[in-house]
């Protein structure tokens, strides 16, 4: 601890004695300052003892003290002393009064004991107590390390915990709760979320102080790692600001998680350039050489039935090349999913392909549902920034992996094509195609296949759109056809056959009533 006035005073060398301000002794003293100037408040900063002769002061005046005593209190001065035996015998009376009306400390020197004495009796316990904070802060960071090596994370939370007598949590590159010390500061910890998060908005480093959940402390929170995106944050909660050994033990902790943090990233990009090989023999068709290369590193995801997922941004790639945004896109949708297999348990395979990023992921387990959670918040919100939009494939096994990468690819384009973040492909096959007739492409094939139908048409020589549509939605029935124009039976043959020889084509021929059909629902005012 630093020197407090009543340590100066139990001092045996310094012999003062205590005048006012006996219950104010435990205020800690930053300096002992000599000034005999009548107003020394400019020149102070907060939490010194100041020492005088009076040799500048009427000290006899009440008024003149109580003005005096008062600036000082004011300013920080945490006691006064004074000399006897100098130009006063005794302290005066009336600077007694004003310290104890102030309730400022003030302290008798005799005559024996020169300020300078004090002085240095206060710089040495100074400096015996930084030097009692900095081996402190060794010690506690040699505990640290000794306790990341053996017990990983969670050791040095536990050892900083008790360092800074509080609590601390690890949060992953998601914001969410990785670990905590003690086991009831984890659920403190994830009150503070939204906290983490814009923390890891900031360029690293960075750090901030806020109050925990309901002000029950006071958080101090670290983004971790020295990439431009953090990969975890540390949050450190104490009942007061932290002293200079507590300080030391959280920078050590600091550093330690960082570079556990970055070992991390460089085991982690080696992991994701062995899921790279893993996946293209997994395309390739080749299962048990996928199997080989991975070996233990994916358990058995490659066996039990998976999705696979295939994100890209929405824009074009001219303008996916040119922003970080869209980066940032789907590396926040790969930390989804690597953060929902960290807290599962389960394996995952992320790779990024450039501008495109394939998950593959057990069925039913949480890292899908962590995608779909992310998605639908994405639309929710109204996210267009980046334009977001991901395919996921039915369950497949490995030998139909391929088949699985295609479907995820027909979902992502489904869902570029209406607007939307995330189409499963068994939406689309339980959906309707007629939602895919609004590409531009189709409409454009639509019309250029019935121009020559409702030029016909628009010279008033027949109904042969219509009639067309007609014919086809009754499946060819003549008589059901004409009922429904209103028309008798030869007539509706008549059109059918000009039909054909506008078209130049045959309508025995199916692929052509199934272009015609199609071509019909394209261009009609209800196909939306």
């Amino acid at each position: 601890m630093p020197p407090t006035l009543a340590s100066l005073v139990h001092h045996s060398a310094l012999k003062l004695t205590v005048r006012a301000g006996e219950d104010r002794l435990d205020a800690p003293v930053r300096w002992a300052h000599a000034s005999e100037l009548a107003d020394p408040v400019p020149y102070m900063e907060g939490g010194e003892l100041l020492l005088i002769t009076a040799l500048k002061l009427d000290a006899e005046d009440r008024e003149a003290m109580r003005r005096y005593v008062k600036r000082l209190a004011g300013a920080g001065v945490v006691g006064l002393g004074f000399a006897v035996g100098v130009h006063y015998d005794d302290i005066p009376e009336a600077l007694v009064e004003a310290a104890r009306e102030e309730g400022l400390p003030l302290l008798e020197v005799p005559r024996r004991t020169p300020f300078l004495a004090i002085s240095k009796a206060v710089s040495a316990a100074i400096a015996a107590d930084q030097y009692r904070a900095v081996t402190a802060g060794f010690a506690a960071q040699r505990e640290l390390t000794r306790h990341t090596l053996t017990d990983g994370p969670e050791g040095l939370l536990a050892a900083l915990a008790s360092q800074v007598d509080g609590w601390a949590a690890l949060y992953d590159a998601s914001g969410s709760v990785v670990a905590a010390a003690p086991d009831w500061a984890g659920r403190r910890a994830a009150r503070l979320t939204a906290e983490v998060t814009r923390l890891r908005e900031r360029p690293a480093p960075a750090s901030s102080v806020v109050a925990g959940p309901e002000n029950e402390d006071r958080v101090e929170l670290h983004s971790l790692g020295t990439g431009r995106r953090p990969r975890a944050a540390l949050a450190v909660g104490t009942a007061s600001a932290p002293g200079t050994a507590e300080r030391y033990a959280v920078h050590s902790a600091v550093a330690l998680l960082t570079l556990t943090t970055e070992r991390s990233r460089s085991l982690h990009a080696a992991e994701q350039r062995i899921g790279a090989a893993v996946l293209r023999m997994l395309l390739a068709g080749e299962p048990d050489h996928a199997r080989a290369v991975a070996g233990d590193l994916y358990g058995g995801l490659l066996d039990a039935p998976f999705r696979i997922i295939v994100a890209e941004t929405g824009a074009a790639p001219a303008a996916r090349a040119q922003g970080e945004a869209n980066g940032d896109a789907l590396a926040s949708l790969a930390e989804v999913a690597e953060s929902a297999a960290a807290r599962s348990g389960e394996a995952v395979l992320v790779v990024p392909e450039g501008d495109r990023l394939v998950v593959l992921a057990a069925d039913g387990g949480t890292v899908v549902s962590a995608c779909r959670d992310h998605a639908a918040a994405r639309e929710a919100a109204r996210r267009t920034d980046d334009d977001l939009v991901v395919g996921l494939s039915a369950p497949a096994g490995p030998i139909a992996a391929s088949a699985a990468y295609k479907q995820a690819e027909q979902a992502l384009s489904v869902a570029r094509r209406r607007g939307r973040v995330l189409v499963e492909h068994e939406q689309m096959a339980a959906g309707s195609v007629l939602p895919l007739l609004a590409d531009d492409a189709v409409k454009a094939f639509a019309d250029g296949l019935l121009r020559a139908l409702r030029d016909h048409d628009a010279t008033g020589r027949g109904d042969l759109v219509a009639s067309l549509r007609a014919w086809l939605s009754r499946h060819g029935q003549w008589d059901a056809a004409a009922a429904d124009l209103g028309v008798h039976r030869h007539t509706l043959r008549y059109r059918m056959r000009r039909v054909e020889e506008i078209l130049g084509r045959s309508l025995d021929d199916p692929d052509v009533r199934m272009e015609l059909w199609l071509a019909l629902k394209a261009t009609s005012a209800d196909t939306g």
